[in-house]
């Protein structure tokens, strides 16, 4: 995403023709689409489209009131983000009931590092509701029996917020294409390894039962593949022989919290962009992080290295 395109984002039921009725409307209005991507999984249709609009006909009142009628008539979602809406972004962190990572946000938010508002914090329990009272934002719970969520009603609070930023501040629930399609690349988990190793729920557990010596922590683009979202920032700490459980969470959650503050720092300056499900940082004048820090190069061996420097004897 540069800052300098309007995004409009179509979700709905899959259907022959959507594609064409869509960027028919756009050509029709003098609108340049700069790029496009689309998919479709388990039956819902989901397009991006980053589009150039300084030279289109009509107002950009009038080209929300066709996009939404567009999608009243076809039974689509239609999202659009003009350059001016991304000036003061939004977030609503999504939680459950581990407060650390929750807690470093409204320590960044509060020390303005962030460059954004915390609009709402959801939950689909309210252990962390006193937190969120603390730093005076609202909170909703939107749990269900046996926690699970309530998506229409996440949906509708995204909606309410005019939210521009998904965080998952250790969300223990998976979010459907339903979400995942409507907020693509704008939704960032961290997750407690070094993916793609050990995906999925009790990674430290994972980690410490295949014996590994060195564990980590994710930040990651959400995509509707359970924690295969591109990468943004990766923390790695050591595993002692005599780790146990409750060790390796005192090690990582700082990490955790560490590695999404600053992976949600990246998006809202616009620093990180994705190609081909892989995230690449612009050039800026920000010295990040993204893995180990600087320090450990000069512990890192440089030699030998095939092809580089080989002595060869020649007897001949």
């Amino acid at each position: 995403m540069t800052t300098d395109v309007t995004e409009i984002t179509v979700v709905g039921d899959d259907d022959t023709g959507l594609i064409a009725r869509v960027t028919s409307l756009l050509f029709e209005r003098g609108i340049n689409i700069e790029d496009l991507d689309q998919a479709v999984r388990d039956g819902v249709f989901r397009m991006y489209l980053a589009v150039d609009t300084t030279e289109m006909v009509c107002t950009e009142e009038k080209l929300r009131e066709d996009l939404q009628e567009l999608g009243d008539d076809l039974g689509l979602d239609v999202q659009v983000r003009f350059p001016a809406d991304r000036d003061h972004q939004q977030i609503a962190v999504l939680v459950t009931k581990e407060s650390h990572c929750l807690e470093a946000l409204f320590e960044a938010w509060a020390n303005d590092e962030l460059g954004a508002d915390i609009g709402v914090v959801i939950g689909n329990h309210d252990d962390l509701q006193p937190l969120a009272e603390h730093y005076d934002v609202p909170f909703h719970d939107i749990g269900l029996e046996g926690g699970q969520q309530d998506e229409e009603r996440l949906l509708e609070l995204l909606e309410e917020y005019s939210v521009d930023l998904i965080v998952l501040a250790r969300y223990m629930r998976i979010l459907s294409p339903n979400v995942v399609f409507r907020y693509e690349d704008r939704i960032i988990n961290v997750h407690p390894s070094l993916l793609p190793a050990f995906p999925g729920a009790e990674a430290y557990r994972q980690a410490l039962e295949e014996g590994v010596r060195v564990a980590g922590v994710t930040a990651h683009y959400v995509t509707t593949d359970l924690d295969q979202g591109p990468v943004i920032t990766q923390r790695a700490f050591d595993v002692p022989d005599d780790a146990d459980l409750e060790g390796m969470k005192r090690r990582g959650q700082p990490l955790e919290a560490d590695a999404l503050i600053e992976a949600v720092r990246l998006h809202l300056n616009g620093d990180v962009s994705v190609h081909r499900g892989r995230t690449t940082v612009r050039e800026n004048g920000e010295n990040y992080q993204l893995g180990l820090p600087e320090e450990i190069e000069e512990f890192t061996p440089d030699r030998p290295v095939d092809g580089i420097g080989a002595v060869v004897a020649n007897d001949d």
